[in-house]
């Protein structure tokens, strides 16, 4: 009332005697109200569902927020008021992030949710939060503190939401509407959420009130508590029904033969067969019934088959061995899933010729190599964890991921793998990176990640690594230059627009594109991520079929989706909307012993398949055999549905989505889907009866097999080619001893310069690369990614300039840059690499005789660099190495930083402004360690580069080192180079000396009298 502004409250309330229809007429009434008020001069509408006194809450009901908002939102816009008032929304209905997300989206400029701090007031008031603030388990906070805390709980959520959308500021989300609304009917779109694309129809507004008023307590002083409809996780009988459940845990494991309770912990040894039980293909016919009679959960629920053919035998059905060459893993990372768990799964469907992933976390080098040392009882000393193992199996799998956060990518990690993944997106949380919460980053797991154990570890949003299509392509460019041989896929998520995103992925020359729907993801993602993000795969992959088909480049891809696909029926629906290959996730886990406790977070899986506690993993129950027979029941659920279609190979049925049609059985199942149309969605999608040429891959490429062609990269890789042919180079490789050396001219259209390289290397020698030097000295501009994934030997010079990416993924060696030596400007004061350098590196040393872009070492775990100042974000998400920079810095400076160490000059005394505090802690250079590792490392800097402002600097050591910020997280907060309390630790200044063994100086020691006064070697 004494804000200063004229304002009018306007009730959403209107009477139940009008009926489910009386929401039309109080939608106008308020509409109406809204511009009468506005031109009469009021700055603030308050649109609220309180109930005057009892009577009126007993006689009336509500419009919800949402409708009103965006009803009042876009009549004022029409109007030509809307930017004359603020809106406020004071509801009871809103207590989520994502409520308050849509309310703003669409409109309001503020949301009292009063009900939800009432509800505050009370928990707060009742006596047993009380007795547990005073015993200690709970923070003592006033009433006003608590509701505070609500609040920033609130918009730390929507901060969240913001920052995967890339946008800054709140101002520019509200009213921006940036949501694709599913099941609901034209009518609320136009009167409410105007522009919001809403592609299968769904509910009225009569249907919307009618169940809103089905929400009210039978009586005033009902004294019932609330009902929990177990929306996050399930509650027998009343509960909201979920598809992954305990109950269908135990039928797959009764169709599989898996008994939870034989594992390693018990008496797996001494059981037959290893404790799996024959399959049972009747368990198997109820697991299937369970989902086809359960409540509509999916898109494919509403639809059936239409044949064009007569049923044929399933004898001239191509066989379950054919058919399970398209099965897949879900991209679930080792650190998500236990050793156990993520071992049994590759090994399973190697073993079946499908594709196993990696995830995002990396492998183990061991598995590399097929095992050839299986006993009797299918025991093998590299796996003594796995049970149910058989000679030439291979635990390596056939994908290996690489994800903005570049955990476990190395040079070998991606020349071991016969795919390469991008993931751009997770259905289940699209826009956010991938996080492994802290208990579950054991030693191993740190190990495989290049990061400390027990840190919480959280890959970038992808768009910190892609800002484009250009970028993307960049990305598939450098990942085909380091392994030609395998394909790369792009993992997006189903969201409207993917077609026209896929159509730029088929042109920047990726093999496989994925979709992945909502229903995907592991247990640790974000509650309102798993509800609110993404949408199902059925609109995502017919989107995405429709438009490369469209636009002549179905034939340069292979369509593969994944997300909540469990059976036989969803694969060959899938198939029908033009996917090749199909991805299993969550039921693949349930397939080797998951029991869906929803506990993946926490690392207390009680079946150890998501926790690394050794003594739970030793409670792991599967085994590949499992796996195996789920495979085989699927294939020949598909094999059936076939032979009843008339169709004798799975290749026909893809794309065919004239086979589908709307079930009118289902539709009629429930009230609320019985506005919901599907016909002319899907109808959309191409014909392709007769043209099925899209299932081959291009005429200039052979017009084979998708499968067995692999793009490769043109002129932007010949200067890669000429290097790898060099006779010098090859005997260099092939002698891996001594020095050689190399020149080359290079132009800025050369790309990913030396990756190739990189990868004969890899094949050959490793990670640990070469035990001699090839020096390659280049002139010229390079283009993007020069120098990714250098390895130990390798040691680049280039005098001129990069671009964007300099050192991606480097793992070793050595990349100076320099300008030439007549270049017209000051070294210190120029930029002389782009944005992005050594994103993602595990080794190696840099330097760089200028500045760099920005975003420099986001994601480093490794490398030791150098360079004369930076843009912003620098040390992003950085988890080891060392950074020193010896000029001015960008913004946000180690946010998200979990390990490693940065040095920072301080010339204009403003670096406190520059940092991000979330994390880490900044300080002067105090410790004896600390000087030593920064002058070392600025000596070798001078020695590599000739560097003018190191000289200047080192000559005025006693006083410039003064002005050097060190930058540290938590985790090297009792370093030597930190703290002065550590005694006898040796200190790091370069990631490799030239013999390429780790270089360490004693703390405190001098350098001996053989080395030069400037070289830190």
């Amino acid at each position: 009332e004494n804000g200063g502004f004229e304002q009018a409250t306007i009730s959403t309330r209107y009477s139940l005697a009008d009926g489910p229809d009386g929401i039309k007429d109080a939608i106008e009434a308020i509409c109406d109200k809204a511009v009468e008020d506005v031109r009469n001069g009021v700055e603030v509408l308050i649109l609220s569902d309180k109930s005057a006194d009892q009577a009126e809450l007993d006689g009336t009901t509500y419009i919800p927020p949402m409708i009103a908002v965006g009803a009042v939102h876009h009549r004022l816009i029409d109007e030509g008021l809307r930017m004359d008032t603020g809106i406020v929304i004071e509801t009871g209905s809103a207590w989520s992030t994502h409520h308050f997300a849509c309310l703003v989206g669409y409109g309001a400029n503020a949301v009292h949710p009063y009900l939800a701090l009432e509800t505050v007031k009370q928990w707060h008031g009742s006596k047993r939060t009380q007795s547990m603030m005073k015993a200690g388990k709970l923070d003592n906070t006033t009433l006003d503190e608590a509701q505070q805390n609500y609040r920033k709980a609130v918009e730390n959520g929507l901060l969240k939401i913001l920052s995967k959308m890339g946008i800054s500021l709140l101002s520019s989300y509200q009213g921006a509407q940036i949501f694709e609304a599913m099941g609901l009917g034209e009518e609320v779109i136009d009167t409410s959420f105007k522009g919001t694309t809403s592609r299968i129809g769904g509910v009225s507004l009569s249907d919307i009130a009618q169940e809103t008023a089905m929400m009210r307590p039978e009586t005033a002083d009902e004294k019932a508590k609330l009902i929990n409809y177990g929306y996050y996780k399930p509650v027998p009988k009343k509960g909201e029904y979920h598809v992954n459940s305990s109950d269908l845990a135990k039928l797959l494991h009764d169709a599989i033969g898996l008994d939870k309770t034989v594992s390693a912990a018990t008496d797996r040894d001494e059981a037959e067969n290893d404790g799996v039980k024959p399959k049972n293909a009747a368990n198997y016919e109820i697991f299937k019934k369970s989902l086809e009679s359960a409540p509509l959960a999916n898109i494919r629920d509403l639809l059936d088959f239409e044949s064009d053919r007569e049923s044929i035998s399933i004898d001239e059905v191509e066989p379950a061995a054919e058919i399970m060459k398209r099965f897949c893993t879900g991209a679930m990372s080792l650190g998500a899933l236990s050793r156990e768990a993520h071992e049994t799964l590759a090994i399973a469907v190697n073993r079946v010729g499908g594709k196993s992933n990696s995830g995002e976390g990396g492998e183990d080098t061991v598995r590399i190599k097929d095992l050839s040392d299986v006993d009797e009882k299918g025991r093998s000393p590299t796996y003594p964890h796995l049970a149910g193992l058989k000679n030439g199996d291979s635990a390596n799998s056939y994908i290996h991921q690489v994800a903005s956060g570049r955990f476990g990518v190395t040079p070998e990690f991606l020349t071991t793998a016969k795919q390469l993944e991008i993931k751009m997106a997770q259905g289940a949380k699209p826009g956010e990176g991938g996080q492994l919460p802290g208990p579950k980053v054991s030693d191993y797991i740190a190990t495989l990640r290049a990061s400390k154990p027990g840190v919480t570890l959280i890959s970038p949003p992808p768009h910190h690594d892609i800002y484009s299509i250009e970028d993307l392509a960049q990305l598939i460019h450098d990942l085909h230059a380091i392994n030609e041989s395998a394909g790369v896929s792009v993992k997006l998520v189903s969201s409207i627009g993917i077609g026209t995103v896929a159509c730029g992925v088929a042109k920047a020359q990726a093999d496989v594109i994925q979709i992945s729907g909502g229903d995907g993801g592991t247990g640790a993602s974000p509650l309102s991520s798993i509800k609110h993000a993404g949408m199902p795969w059925e609109m995502g992959l017919s989107e995405a079929h429709s438009a490369l088909l469209n636009n002549g480049l179905r034939d340069r891809v292979t369509l593969r989706v994944d997300g909540g696909i469990r059976t036989g029926r969803d694969l060959a629906i899938a198939a029908m909307m033009g996917a090749e290959e199909f991805g299993f996730g969550t039921i693949a886990m349930i397939a080797e012993g998951c029991v869906m406790a929803r506990v993946c977070h926490l690392n207390t899986c009680p079946v150890g398949v998501t926790s690394q506690k050794e003594e739970l993993r030793k409670k792991f129950p599967g085994t590949p055999e499992h796996v195996v027979n789920f495979f085989m029941f699927v294939a020949e659920e598909i094999r059936e549905l076939m032979a009843h279609l008339g169709y004798s190979k799975f290749e026909d049925l893809i794309g065919r989505a004239d086979l589908l049609k709307e079930s009118e059985e289902q539709l009629a199942r429930i009230a609320k889907t019985k506005g919901v149309t599907l016909s002319g969605f899907f109808g959309s999608i191409p014909e392709s009866k007769d043209d099925r040429a899209f299932l081959r891959a291009t005429p200039a490429e052979g017009g084979g097999l998708k499968d067995s062609v692999v793009h490769v990269n043109g002129g932007s890789s010949d200067l890669d080619r000429e290097m790898c042919n060099h006779e010098d180079v090859k005997a260099a490789i092939e002698k891996n001893s001594g020095d050689t050396a190399v020149s080359f001219n290079i132009k800025n259209t050369d790309r990913s310069t030396c990756a190739m390289l990189a990868g004969d290397i890899s094949r050959q020698y490793g990670n640990k690369g070469l035990d001699g030097n090839l020096n390659i000295n280049i002139f010229g501009s390079a283009g993007q990614s020069f120098g990714a994934f250098t390895l130990p030997g390798m040691k680049l010079r280039l005098t001129g300039e990069a671009n964007d990416y300099v050192g991606k993924g480097m793992h070793g060696g050595e990349i100076v840059v320099l300008p030439e030596a007549d270049a017209g400007f000051v070294a210190a004061d120029s930029s002389i690499v782009g944005n992005a350098c050594l994103y993602g590196a595990t080794g190696g040393d840099f330097h760089a005789n200028g500045r760099a872009g920005e975003r420099f070492c986001v994601r480093n775990s490794g490398a030791y660099a150098v360079c004369e100042g930076t843009g912003d974000h620098c040390c992003e998400y950085m988890t080891g190495g060392v950074v020193v920079a010896l000029g001015t810095v960008g913004r946000n400076v180690g946010a998200g930083m979990t390990g490693g160490i940065g040095y920072f000059y301080d010339e204009d005394g403003r670096f406190d402004e520059r940092v991000n505090g979330e994390i880490v802690k900044f300080q002067r250079v105090g410790s004896a360690a600390g000087e030593l590792q920064l002058r070392n490392m600025i000596e070798r800097h001078f020695e590599k580069t000739g560097s003018e402002k190191a000289e200047a600097i080192l000559d005025n050591w006693d006083e410039e080192k003064a002005k050097f910020w060190q930058v540290y997280p938590p985790s090297e907060a009792q370093s030597a180079v930190v703290s002065d309390t550590i005694v006898g630790e040796t200190v790091k200044v370069s990631a490799t000396a030239p013999s390429e063994e780790l270089c360490y100086l004693p703390v405190g020691a001098g350098l001996s009298p053989d080395q030069t006064t400037r070289c830190a070697d």
